[in-house]
């Protein structure tokens, strides 16, 4: 083929030569699809043989990865003072055979994000995650990242975010990433994040409630609440209170809330059927650190389903979410008793 010796390799699968008006492109994250110039469409099989490809290894020596003002991936040879949008490795191409999904569901609890991203661009996208320096936070925002998006990092430790914010510029160094400091367990610092980051004049398209803590002994925040309460439910309710202008105007948009399965092991109401507000930030002699991250974590879906019905038809949705049982972040790091239960649960739970 005459493009893929004008980027210096020979066509190497010459039985799977592809029709009239169609081209073989790569993703930025290296899958092939397949571009029919004369119905205007593109597909992930191969026209001809049905296969689904994927390039192998790292780009040659000498060459880059860029993406243009449409958004349309490009490669520079550097050595030779050339550009083409035919990626140099889809001579090394390597077959990939993915299980048929169900109509029922796409995806399982053996997705990744990358696989659930596979060939989406996300340039031009503004991302806010809360607790992205490490856990599922950090991999939410490196799979953004590496997919386009401008990500910011909103975290307690500006040094911790910082350490991440290196480590996905070490995947990637043009990734679009930068810490904020937000602390959760301060109104006032919820404030202060949400005015500097509209201060930026940037769009808003998905914030990530994402930050939690679990198993923390009873302790007070600076604005006289119960600390699990305030940073797994309350600082974030005031956070999306704060920003969603910022989504309205940047409709579509949409909020995830990060919530959890043990939701369902209590209840915030009294004996007489009515919301207790004792309940959502207890005493210390009331306190038991499980029952209030499950109270915490109710109250995420409870808002997540407000928020919905309220902005939804603003062009803004929200969902909560269920990341799977007990995988192994920091999540269990206030008891060692928690960290040998998810320890020995770690093989048979999803990982990051």
């Amino acid at each position: 083929m005459a493009a893929l010796k004008y980027a210096g390799l020979e066509d190497t699968d010459s039985e799977e030569e592809l029709p009239p008006g169609w081209e073989e492109r790569t993703t930025k994250d290296g899958w092939v699809y397949y571009a029919n110039h004369l119905e205007e469409k593109t597909q992930w099989e191969h026209p001809k043989s049905g296969k689904r490809k994927r390039v192998a290894g790292d780009l040659p020596y000498g060459w880059e990865q860029e993406t243009d003002e449409n958004g349309q991936v490009y490669f520079v040879d550097h050595i030779n003072k050339r550009t083409t949008y035919l990626d140099p490795r889809l001579a090394f191409t390597v077959e990939d055979n993915p299980v048929k999904p169900t109509t029922r569901q796409k995806y399982d609890g053996n997705s990744t994000a990358m696989e659930i991203l596979q060939g989406r661009d996300l340039s031009g996208k503004v991302a806010i995650i809360t607790g992205a320096n490490s856990g599922i936070g950090f991999e939410t925002a490196k799979s953004l990242a590496l997919h386009g998006a401008c990500v910011i990092l909103a975290c307690r430790s500006l040094a911790r975010g910082n350490d991440a914010v290196q480590r996905i510029l070490g995947e990637w160094h043009k990734a679009k990433v930068e810490a904020m400091t937000l602390d959760l367990a301060s109104l006032q610092s919820v404030q202060h994040f949400a005015e500097t980051f509209k201060s930026k004049n940037l769009p808003l398209h998905i914030l990530i409630c994402n930050a939690a803590v679990f198993g923390a002994p009873w302790s007070l925040t600076e604005d006289g609440l119960e600390s699990t309460f305030q940073v797994n439910h309350l600082g974030h309710f005031y956070l999306v209170q704060l920003l969603q202008g910022v989504l309205r105007q940047s409709s579509p948009a949409r909020v995830v809330v990060v919530s959890s399965e043990s939701h369902r092991f209590t209840e915030i109401k009294d004996s007489s059927g009515k919301l207790d507000f004792s309940l959502l930030s207890p005493s210390k002699k009331e306190y038991w650190a499980m029952l209030a991250y499950n109270r915490s974590k109710l109250c995420n879906i409870l808002f997540s389903n407000e928020l919905n019905r309220r902005l939804s038809p603003h062009g803004v949705t929200s969902n909560s979410v269920h990341p799977g049982n007990m995988i192994y972040s920091s999540l269990h790091r206030n008891w060692w008793v928690y960290t040998l239960l998810f320890t020995l649960a770690r093989p048979f739970t999803k990982s990051m």
